[in-house]
C-alpha cells in the first residue's frame, strides 16, 4: 500500500518509540490522516500511536486542538504559527509524548503567490518542550505527490525530536 520507504520509515519509529516507551499523536490538514495511516499500517502500532486528529477546518483546528482563532486570522491556516499551535494542541489533547502537525496547500487549486501550491508547514512538538518547525516548498508536483512527501518530512521530523530525548 504505500512506497518502501515510508514503510520504513514508519517502522523505525514504531520501534524506536516501543523500546522508549513513547505515545505519538498526529494533527493533520492537508494529509487527511495520511501520517496516522502509516503509522498504524505497522504492526506494534497500538503501544506506540496514541491518536490522531484531522483537523482539515479552521473550526476543527479550534475545537480539536484548542486552536487560538487570532492566529488563524492573523497567520492563516497554512503558516508556521498554525503548525506550530496544531503540533503543540496536539500535546495537550492527547496523551502522547510527541506529535507532529501539517498544514499547507496540496494543490492543484487553492495556491497564490505567497502561498504557492507545494507550500506545506509541519511542526513537531514535545511534552517536554521540545519544538521542530520545518517550511517545505514541494512545488506543484501534483497532488498525491506533495502528500507522500509531506509524510515522509513529518516521519522524518517525528524520529529526530524523539532522538534529543
Amino acid at each position: 500500500m504505500w512506497p518502501a520507504d515510508i514503510e520504513v520509515q514508519a517502522g523505525q519509529i514504531i520501534a524506536a518509540f516501543a523500546v522508549k516507551g513513547f505515545k505519538v499523536a498526529t494533527a493533520e490538514s492537508c494529509t487527511g490522516g495520511l501520517i496516522a495511516a502509516a503509522l498504524t499500517e505497522i504492526s506494534g502500532s497500538s503501544a506506540v500511536v496514541d491518536r490522531g486528529f484531522v483537523t482539515y477546518s479552521n473550526e476543527a483546528k479550534v475545537a480539536m486542538l484548542g486552536f487560538e482563532t487570532a492566529t488563524l486570522t492573523t497567520h492563516g491556516a497554512v503558516s508556521r504559527q498554525t503548525a506550530i499551535g496544531m503540533a503543540q494542541g496536539a500535546v495537550r489533547h492527547s496523551g502522547a509524548d510527541f506529535a507532529v502537525a501539517v498544514t499547507g496547500i496540496a494543490g492543484p487549486s487553492g495556491g497564490s503567490v505567497e502561498k504557492p501550491v507545494g507550500l506545506v508547514h509541519l511542526a513537531a512538538a514535545g511534552r517536554n518542550g521540545a519544538l521542530l518547525h520545518r517550511e517545505m516548498r514541494y512545488g506543484d508536483i501534483g497532488r498525491s505527490n506533495v502528500r507522500l512527501a509531506t509524510v515522509r518530512t513529518a516521519l522524518d521530523m517525528l524520529m529526530q525530536i524523539a532522538q534529543a530525548e
